[in-house]
């Protein structure tokens, strides 16, 4: 499948859990021309690395929301499993205190459009439909516009943990372009030196660095 990034992001209507309660006809589209969106996948509820990655963007989503950014995970388990993971303290190995969105990606048609299904459905030699591959979703984040289009994209294989900072900085690059126009060069940070995005410009950056 191509990149999605400079298209729009698949639409969808599912169930989810927000704020500890089962949410239906769930939609993305609910954040269009007000908020940009941290939309990411990850394998299975109660595993081993996605709850580090889960709480660390609770830790982080007051930095989010002052950017005006809307963080909303998906995997596909069921909105029952999602629950009781978030009632489930995390001494526990749970998820207790998360309140942003978990989406119900039981069909995982989700994961499927959005590139980041780990497998695929196939037929063996008797004929017989059978999953090839491993039926949950990849690391994937992505980050949408206002307008729906993605602007960004990561896809980390299962046993590799994803920064949540890196999806942060991703967010101040975007603003920062949309606000001055400019061009965000490598291991750019919010408050560092930018470039027009000309031949001048970036020669001017690059003699100062």
């Amino acid at each position: 499948m191509s990149s999605l990034v400079g298209k729009k992001a698949p639409v969808f209507s599912a169930t989810a859990v927000v704020g500890g309660q089962i949410v239906e006809n769930f939609s993305l589209s609910q954040y269009i021309g007000k908020k940009d969106v941290v939309f990411f996948f990850y394998p299975f509820d109660f595993t081993f690395v996605c709850p580090t990655e889960i709480l660390e963007f609770q830790k982080k989503l007051k930095e989010f929301e002052s950017r005006n950014v809307a963080v909303v995970g998906c995997s596909i388990d069921s909105e029952h499993t999602h629950l009781a993971w978030l009632n489930t303290p995390k001494n526990k190995g749970g998820i207790e205190g998360v309140t942003y969105p978990l989406v119900a990606d039981v069909s995982k048609s989700i994961a499927s459009n959005y590139g980041v299904l780990a497998g695929e459905y196939g037929y063996n030699d008797e004929g017989e439909m059978e999953f090839v591959g491993t039926p949950a979703a990849f690391r994937g984040t992505f980050l949408i516009d206002k307008k729906g289009i993605v602007r960004h994209c990561v896809i980390n294989d299962l046993p590799l943990g994803r920064n949540i900072d890196e999806a942060v900085r991703m967010v101040d690059a975007l603003h920062h372009h949309e606000e001055h126009g400019e061009v965000c060069p490598v291991g750019w940070n919010k408050g560092d030196e930018a470039m027009v995005d000309t031949r001048e410009g970036v020669a001017s950056y690059l003699s100062k660095h």
